[in-house]
């Protein structure tokens, strides 16, 4: 059921992949595409890499064809960095599959890990071949579900609970509501992390750092990623945490030569967000918007 069609732009020699069947007008939806009305999620192929988009306004997730694991936008290797602040999980939960980028490089690096996705689009379901997702296993599985709903119901704990849940206007509906944080943080193991990618309009990341913050009792890191205009938030759910940044460098410097990330630069850039109150600075500037990183 995935069409493809000549993508019409002069830059990209490639196709755009839709979800309808074979005789479709291919016109008709390339009209709906450019002009904001096409309802589905669709992917970009220029022979490369491949794009899920929403709309043209934002790219959701990207994949590399030769590079397939590997994380490609800067946020979600920016997400990655809750591995600076504990040992490689045994549980995570991830809300939002996309691309499956995040999903990808855990189930690869962290074979040890027992991962749950949950999707409520079946139409992103639908990409999981294109996206080379794994198929389910006994340590991994993709759920068709609503997230506020499965959180509801889950009486599993997990080390870690990867948020990137998004739809064509934002922030996923089950994210707004106010008992899902406080939710969530109920299925965090004593020790656990919570990570959040924030994206979209100042008014809405805000807002849910606000939530986060007062959930978490603010025991949380937020740090902008350049040039992708999102924020990477870390909310811990132990009490008596406080981040020893001797260990967490050291553990940077470890994680940078096995995985290949940028973790020292994501060390320095949480511990300066530490430094310098960031989260509370945002939560103060409420109306004005995110202060400067620096």
């Amino acid at each position: 059921m995935i069409l493809s069609i000549p993508a019409p732009f002069p830059f990209v020699n490639g196709v755009i992949k839709v979800l309808e069947p074979p005789g479709t007008d291919q016109r008709t939806v390339l009209e709906r595409l450019l002009g904001g009305r096409y309802d589905k999620p669709y992917v970009v192929d220029d022979g490369a890499a491949r794009a899920l988009y929403f709309s043209f306004d934002f790219v959701q997730s990207a994949m590399r064809l030769s590079q397939p694991n590997a994380l490609e936008l800067p946020y979600s290797r920016t997400m990655m960095g809750f591995l600076l602040f504990q040992p490689p999980p045994a549980k995570i939960l991830m809300l939002g599959l996309g691309g499956g980028s995040l999903a990808k490089f855990c189930h690869q690096h962290l074979p040890a890990a027992k991962i749950t996705v949950v999707e409520i689009n079946p139409h992103v379901v639908a990409f999981r071949n294109e996206f080379k997702i794994p198929l389910d296993s006994e340590r991994f599985a993709v759920v068709l579900a609503d997230a506020a709903e499965y959180v509801a119901a889950c009486r599993s704990r997990y080390d870690v609970i990867i948020c990137d849940a998004f739809d064509h206007s934002g922030f996923a509906g089950a994210l707004s509501q106010p008992g899902f944080y406080p939710a969530l943080r109920r299925l965090l193991a004593g020790h656990g992390l919570l990570v959040v990618n924030m994206a979209g309009p100042r008014p809405g990341k805000l807002a849910h750092l606000k939530m986060l913050s007062q959930v978490f009792e603010q025991r949380t890191l937020a740090v902008p990623v350049a040039h992708d205009d999102n924020h990477v938030l870390l909310a811990f759910n132990d009490p008596a945490f406080v981040p020893d940044w001797a260990a967490v460098h050291r553990r940077a410097a470890a994680l940078s030569r096995s995985l290949g990330l940028e973790f020292e630069k994501f060390a320095r850039k949480f511990e300066r967000s530490q430094r310098l109150e960031y989260a509370k600075r945002a939560l103060r500037s409420f109306v004005g918007g995110w202060p400067e990183a620096g």
